[in-house]
């Protein structure tokens, strides 16, 4: 068996590297004594720029940020001969938004993967939620420290119990280092110790045991509180040594100097051994309640320290059972109480040491080894003929149909541009856009439902229509929140989409009163339809004649000019194609799949060879910049795509999936072909995380849609556009995967 170990590792210095190295050892000393066959690899994370001199255990290390770096660590993995992947997760040692880039390696991954959470949020963050979520699904078996972590995870990331394991903190062998009986450091010698250890950070709260010194030293004059441990990295990146030196400054006003100890420096595990060993009580005041797992904690429990710690998660289950005494955060009077306490009763002191060195003989690094070599054995055994999680069309789940988020950005004039997060930002305004697509939107969903509700939208954005359309029958786009428009007309593609929304209407108002009205803006807009100069123009005003005349099949007029703009397509593909590039337009922009998709409808109509043939070299085109490997890679728009450079991979848009899934719904509804129903469900899973980020666009508590894929990160903000795109790709995908 052989295992490759993910994680940071010493000599970097930090807890998870500490951690990592401390299991890696334990594993293989279990093997060892079980005679088992075992070999142990370490994948190194490095921050970007940092290398650092590896132990010949590590065989390869990633930058963080680079993301390549993930794709060819996944690749080594593979090419390995590895049985299983050990991960140790902790949210900041991987790049991206909430080290998101992680699961580009493990997506690739095709052995068994195992996770060990080093942290496990009851408020995650959006990024956190879905990247957790994520990493479950690529792990056989997830490994937690305590029980709450196993109630967090099933209750706010909805992960299956039977996938959680729970595997405790390991300690060092204290028994063993006990028994060979240390010296005590000079500075404990004669001296009754309060000990804290550990990367400094003002989180760690040591400000409120300085404050509790007073009141202990009047009692026990003989008191030494040992601050150890150097201030964390990043800390020391961003500011300084600003807290240390607030730590040195209290401890001066409160005349403390021959009470209170900083040892700035790392230790090697044998030195704090030798520390802990020596203490007597062991704090640790941390500000607040979320903290899930503490190794510092789990030390000094092994250790046999009377241990005092403010009540955050992984304290409040430790030192149960009287194996530490808990206080309140902030409270230094209260600490003081206790230690005196303590101090005063000997007894007390004792029988709790005791408690906590019996229980840390329990969780020595040893027995945590053997419970992670039994893990492996099972895994090993269990085997998988794929990849745990491994993504296919069908993998994700399909929420219900909500209309939630569309009624919060829409008021009584229209649907709210953009938002902030998921909340309306006003002094966007409104435009044609969004309002013809959400027209469309809602005009769907009363069909598919039959709720009334839908009703009033349609109402509301036809009435947008109305307002905007020129006498002469073009439109401005858009308005502001105070209703007004400095637009004379607006673009074609804006003008295309209020055609496409009113031939839509055409073919499915449910009243005569709709209908009626439809018909008269319809006509009234066709009247300008000559001007029309670009492709996406073409394209969407085809769409709305395709419906006017699925209403109206006998009517000359309208298929004359549905021919006259597939013509006026198919000539814009013949005066921009060239070697290597079959397309409309000198770049890929957006709304790509609704020009071929146009020219398929024309076709069911027309039956032209031409508009078929074009649209099936244009889809070839599209579908060979747009897919990778098993998902959708769409055209970002910070730069569009000319052709012979590397394709703009952000920000990719909901829209632009949305014109894939009808672009192949209309190729569906032509050939009936497997090929065609499967890239539907490839472009919807778009949304569920079948991307390049391997994260939802769809935001499962809000019911809205992300704006974007960014490079390394979901775009959070959720505007009409994102939602309609998504809602409308629900209402056409959905009917496929329940089929």
């Amino acid at each position: 068996m052989k295992i490759i170990c993910i994680g940071n590792y010493p000599p970097r210095k930090c807890g998870i590297a500490t951690f990592t190295e401390n299991l890696v050892k334990s594993i293989l000393g279990s093997a060892e004594a079980q005679r088992v066959d075992l070999e142990i690899e370490v994948i190194a994370m490095n921050e970007p720029g940092q290398m650092y001199d590896y132990p010949p255990i590590v065989s390869l290390s990633i930058d963080d940020s680079d993301k390549e770096g993930y794709v060819k660590a996944a690749e080594y993995i593979n090419q390995s001969g590895a049985t299983i992947c050990l991960l140790q997760h902790e949210y900041g040692i991987f790049g991206g938004n909430s080290g998101l880039l992680i699961l580009t390696l493990l997506k690739q991954i095709n052995i068994p993967i195992i996770t060990t959470l080093h942290t496990v949020l009851e408020q995650p963050s959006f990024h956190q939620k879905e990247v957790l979520k994520r990493i479950a699904i690529y792990s056989e078996k997830l490994v937690v420290m305590n029980n709450l972590a196993i109630d967090f995870l099933t209750r706010h990331f909805d992960i299956p119990r039977e996938k959680i394991i729970r595997i405790e903190h390991g300690v060092p062998d204290f028994q063993l280092f006990r028994e060979n009986n240390p010296e005590r450091p000079g500075i404990f010698k004669n001296r009754k110790t309060l000990l804290t250890f550990g990367l400094i950070n003002r989180n760690k709260g040591i400000e409120t045991i300085i404050k509790a010194m007073p009141q202990i030293v009047r009692k026990h004059p003989d008191i030494l509180f040992v601050i150890l441990g150097k201030t964390h990295p990043q800390v020391v990146k961003f500011h300084g040594e600003e807290y240390r030196t607030y730590l040195k400054k209290l401890t001066r006003e409160l005349h403390l100097e021959d009470h209170v100890k900083f040892l700035n420096r790392y230790t090697t595990e044998k030195e704090l051994i030798t520390y802990l060993l020596s203490g007597d009580i062991y704090i640790t005041p941390y500000l607040n309640k979320a903290q899930i797992t503490s190794g510092t904690l789990s030390y000094a429990v092994g250790a046999g320290l009377a241990v005092i710690s403010t009540p955050y998660w992984h304290a409040e289950e430790l030192l149960a059972d009287n194996r530490g005494i808990l206080f309140d955060f902030n409270d230094h009077l209260q600490l003081a109480d206790i230690v005196n306490d303590l101090l005063d009763h000997p007894e007390k002191l004792d029988r709790l040491r005791n408690n906590a060195f019996n229980y840390g003989c329990q969780i020595a690094w040893p027995k945590i080894g053997n419970q992670y070599l039994d893990l492996f054995e099972e895994a090993k055994e269990a085997g998988r003929e794929q990849k745990s999680g491994s993504e296919t069309v069908d993998s994700f789940y399909v929420p219900e149909f909500c209309f939630r988020h569309i009624e919060r950005l829409t008021d009584y004039t229209s649907i709210i541009q953009h938002s902030k997060g998921c909340i309306p930002s006003y002094k966007t305004g409104y435009c044609l856009d969004d309002t013809s697509r959400a027209l469309i939107l809602s005009i769907k969903a009363y069909h598919r439902f039959g709720d009334q509700k839908y009703i009033t939208f349609i109402h509301r954005y036809l009435a947008y229509l109305i307002y905007m359309q020129n006498m002469e029958g073009d439109f401005k786009n858009f308005l502001n929140y105070n209703r007004e428009s400095i637009e004379v007309s607006g673009s074609d593609d804006a003008y295309g989409r209020a055609v496409w929304a009113l031939g839509y209407l055409i073919r499915f108002a449910d009243s005569d009163s709709l209908f009626q009205l439809a018909i008269e803006l319809f006509n009234t807009a066709t009247r300008r339809i000559s001007q029309l100069e670009y492709a996406r123009g073409f394209a969407n005003c085809i769409l709305g004649f395709y419906h006017y005349i699925k209403r109206f099949p006998n009517q000359e007029q309208p298929i004359q000019i549905l021919r006259l703009l597939a013509d006026k397509l198919c000539n814009c593909y013949e005066k921009h194609r060239r070697e290597d590039w079959d397309w409309f337009e000198a770049t890929l922009t957006y709304d790509n799949g609704l020009l071929p998709a146009a020219l398929y409808k024309a076709y069911q109509l027309i039956a032209h060879e031409r508009y078929l043939t074009i649209a099936d070299t244009t889809t070839r085109f599209l579908e060979h910049t747009c897919f990778k490997n098993d998902h959708l890679s769409i055209i970002g728009n910070k730069q569009w795509f000319r052709g012979g450079e590397e394709i703009p991979g952000f920000a990719q848009q909901p829209v632009d999936a949305l014109a894939m899934i009808i672009l192949y719904d209309t190729i569906h509804k032509i050939r009936r072909d497997d090929e065609s129903l499967n890239k539907i469900k490839i472009c919807f899973g778009w949304f569920f995380g079948n991307n390049d980020l391997n994260l939802p666009l769809y935001d499962s508590e809000t019911k809205g849609c992300n704006d974007g894929i960014e490079e390394l990160s979901i775009s959070q903000d959720q505007g009409a556009e994102s939602i309609i795109s998504y809602l409308m790709s629900w209402l056409i995908a959905e009917p496929y995967l329940t089929s």
